[in-house]
């Protein structure tokens, strides 16, 4: 879907690192990272203020976005394909610039854009093997995956999907990865290293993103056009069901799982909503709705000590804080364009 599009991202949060220093002489709390398809820039929030400070120009609509398995580095898809919502047409975008296409690397300590990687045409969301060395982003134009070696920035394998891939998740054996594909209602799981089939799980209509259970039991998708998430036994890889999502107008996006595992959180996009998912009940199901959380709210992230849940609002430029515990929204911060992923260090 070649539109503003989570996370999503995100949208699954890599371990926090030790407190380093944050290149001002001060100790780094929790930071907040947005990336902003409109503007071409990653915005950082400080998640002890809730307070922006910093903006870090990283390159064309920048999307996809995660923190590095040590902490050093923020990545972000970027991509030289025009944004294109439904209904454009064609003839009125601009020309495609493939020069633009990449993995963007920040340094966390400068807060500068320091590299570009190879990704492929047009990645969208992407994920990090846990010795940081490899990529697996996903190419929608191109129905593929690419494989980047991290150390070279270039793309050493590619291996094709569904149609319209998005959500890429590398699942916590390391050994698979996941990739959800929007056009054809499936999920791929091929073999991280040689890029090898391993099976097709059909599920619910659209899939945008991938999150797991922290023990690797179950994996999840949030499926657009059946207002739901769909889980999947990662043991088997078969469709173990769907999670419906109650509210008008719900499309839901991004996924984030809590720190302790026993909560999945779905943000909502243009039901302006967020959805607390009860993972240790059996079967999985909602446990709270938390509304009016902003127009399209699309990737999600969790802060795990500062115990908040944020939200970017691509529709109202804004970034939306919440409680987990108790689903009040207690702050909106104004960043401007459009916010599209969330990823948290």
């Amino acid at each position: 879907m070649r539109t503003f599009i989570i996370v999503f991202t995100s949208l699954l949060l890599w371990p926090a690192c030790k407190k380093t220093d944050d290149g001002a002489g001060a100790t780094a709390s929790e930071r907040v990272y947005v990336s902003d398809e409109n503007s071409g820039v990653v915005v950082v929030i400080d998640a002890a203020k809730d307070e922006v400070i910093a903006r870090i120009p990283v390159g064309k609509r920048p999307r996809g976005i995660r923190v590095s398995p040590d902490g050093a580095h923020v990545l972000v898809a970027l991509s030289g394909s025009p944004k294109s919502p439904p209904g454009t047409d064609p003839a009125t975008l601009p020309p495609v610039d493939r020069a633009a296409d990449g993995i963007g690397l920040i340094d966390v300590s400068s807060m500068k854009l320091t590299r570009v990687l190879e990704s492929g045409q047009d990645p969208e969301l992407f994920d990090v093997t846990r010795d940081g060395k490899w990529l697996w982003a996903s190419n929608e134009e191109t129905a593929e995956a690419s494989l980047i070696d991290v150390a070279s920035g270039k793309v050493v394998r590619r291996t094709g999907v569904g149609e319209e891939p998005e959500g890429v998740g590398i699942h916590p054996d390391g050994k698979h990865v996941y990739v959800a594909n929007e056009r054809d209602n499936s999920i791929s799981v091929f073999d991280v290293e040689s890029g090898a089939d391993v099976a097709r799980v059909p599920v619910c209509l659209r899939p945008r993103s991938i999150a797991f259970s922290p023990d690797g039991q179950r994996a999840f998708s949030a499926c657009e056009e059946s207002h739901s998430v769909a889980v999947i036994d990662a043991q088997t890889r078969t469709a173990a069901g769907s999670i419906d999502l109650p509210g008008e107008g719900v499309r839901p996006m991004g996924l984030a799982v809590a720190a302790d595992g026993r909560k999945l959180y779905a943000s909502g996009g243009r039901g302006r909503t967020v959805h607390v998912i009860d993972l240790a009940a059996s079967p999985p199901r909602v446990e709270k709705t938390i509304e009016n959380v902003g127009e399209r709210p699309w990737g999600i992230g969790v802060a795990t000590k500062a115990n908040k849940l944020y939200t970017a609002n691509g529709g109202s430029g804004d970034v939306t804080v919440m409680d987990p515990a108790t689903g009040e929204v207690l702050r909106r911060i104004a960043v401007g364009g459009s916010p599209w992923g969330i990823a948290v260090r």
